[in-house]
């Protein structure tokens, strides 16, 4: 088989291209698990960058002898940090923290957003105009997009900040993220989910009320 490639310049050509994306992927992903403190993930993927490596770049790097076989090779080392990127997007691991001021203070904004899944630590602070709220949303990477959404649809003035902690230490925040709820709900009807936990809640009052009178 490999002669057979090796007779074929354009088959030589596209397997330098693939090989070299699904390595350069595995190590972009490697290095990526090893900043965010993912130790095992790293690992897993240092094993799957090896095999690729000793398997399938030996031969590449034996025939970068012609023009056409180095611009392949080149092209699949770019493309393989973009795949690598991607995956780890898909797989978004960790959490976000995302700072949150409004001047909305008279709405219920951090219960809501509780009562959606996320983990809120809210505050008061003064500013140029005035007093405001401030509020520390943990939430999973791979939500990010529909909390943003969320504050817009309950706040649209809201001012937003994100960034991705390096370490948590304690347990309380990542505990008090609700991933059925996050999963469960869409930012555009956010309003009518709002209302349906508060009815829930209500009802679930009434009857805990019940029970004590019996």
């Amino acid at each position: 088989m490999i002669t057979a490639i090796s007779q074929d310049p354009w088959l030589m050509v596209l397997v330098i291209f693939v090989i070299n994306i699904i390595y350069v992927s595995f190590l972009t992903m490697r290095t990526i698990s090893t900043l965010k403190g993912y130790r095992y993930t790293a690992a897993i993927f240092s094993i799957m960058e090896t095999f690729v490596y000793v398997i399938g770049l030996g031969l590449v790097l034996e025939n970068l002898d012609q023009f056409q076989n180095v611009v392949a090779y080149a092209l699949g080392f770019g493309a393989g940090i973009l795949v690598g990127m991607k995956i780890e997007e898909k797989l978004a691991l960790g959490y976000l923290v995302v700072n949150v001021i409004t001047s909305e203070i008279d709405k219920d904004l951090p219960k809501n957003l509780r009562d959606l899944g996320y983990g809120v630590t809210h505050g008061y602070q003064y500013g140029r105009d005035g007093e405001r709220m401030t509020m520390q949303i943990l939430t999973p990477r791979k939500y990010e997009r529909k909390l943003r959404a969320t504050i817009k649809e309950l706040d649209e003035r809201a001012f937003i900040i994100t960034y991705e902690p390096k370490n948590i230490n304690g347990g309380f925040w990542t505990k008090g993220v609700r991933r059925r709820r996050l999963r469960n709900y869409e930012p555009e009807n956010v309003e009518e989910v709002l209302e349906e936990i508060s009815e829930a809640g209500e009802s679930e009052s009434e009857r805990d009320a019940e029970k004590e009178k019996v």
